[in-house]
């Protein structure tokens, strides 16, 4: 792969973590935790993103030059939208992934113009405050936790060239229960979350990938995926290396009524 920046030495871990929104900045816990995650890790040559907030099949690669980031969130003060994160961008990295994943039926398409989005940035600028490592988003081309499994699978190559692949998300995802709630963290968000949890320490994927029925109050935790299937790229990378029960939760318990579970595998 032609570098993008200096490659570490040993493989690279695989990362879920739960995003947050743009008010993530003002928390006075969250990041803290995400900076002390970062800290700990080896520094990584690239990092390749997979947020909830790009859904484009066929599978698309965003910008690989520096361009404004997509400020995809409305009715936020005014601050919110002037945040910056030049990271560099990872062509090399870019020209790695549409090797491991083009294919017959498997086209790859680019995007040059398409900034990182909330899910990418937000999360960065506390992990990644200097703004240094190369940073590739790419789509999920799917909602099928199999077929995002196996994506996963087919880039796990890339944790051996120094590359963090980071499945964004959130571990609960229904902002219009929240809307309705009363104090406190919903039954449905800990009921999931402690679901989660056993079924990740168990090594149970068969028990994950039907999240949407094998769980409790799954329809309500996630009454659209999009928020849980980053999970299983980050899945698919950690099993083709051996790494699923190798897994550790850097952040866990609840902000704003949501689970921030985040995860490291290797």
């Amino acid at each position: 792969m032609p570098p993008d920046t200096p490659r570490p030495s040993g493989r690279m871990p695989a990362l879920y973590l739960s995003h947050g929104a743009p008010p993530l900045a003002d928390d006075p816990v969250w990041p803290g935790q995400l900076a002390a995650w970062s800290a700990a890790l080896p520094r990584p040559r690239a990092v390749l993103v997979v947020s909830a907030h790009w859904e484009e099949a066929p599978l698309a690669l965003g910008a690989t030059e520096r361009v404004p980031l997509v400020y995809d969130f409305w009715g936020f003060p005014e601050h919110y939208y002037r945040v910056r994160y030049d990271a560099p961008g990872a062509p090399g990295l870019a020209a790695s992934v549409r090797s491991l994943l083009r294919g017959p039926g498997t086209p790859v398409q680019d995007f040059p113009d398409r900034g990182l989005d909330h899910g990418a940035y937000v999360p960065l600028v506390e992990m990644f405050p200097e703004a240094d490592v190369p940073v590739l988003q790419v789509s999920m081309p799917t909602l099928d936790p199999g077929r995002l499994m196996d994506i996963g699978r087919r880039l796990a190559p890339l944790r051996d060239e120094g590359v963090l692949i980071v499945g964004s998300g959130f571990f609960t995802h229904n902002l219009a229960a929240l809307r309705h709630r009363g104090a406190g963290v919903p039954g449905w968000s800990a009921e999931f979350d402690a679901w989660g949890r056993e079924a990740l320490a168990a090594g149970d994927v068969d028990a994950l990938l039907d999240f949407e029925h094998a769980s409790p109050a799954g329809r309500l935790a996630h009454p659209r995926t999009e928020h849980f299937a980053p999970l299983f790229v980050t899945l698919g990378a950690a099993d083709a290396a051996g790494d699923l029960g190798v897994h550790r939760t850097p952040v866990d318990g609840f902000w704003i009524g949501l689970a921030k579970r985040s995860l490291q595998f290797g």
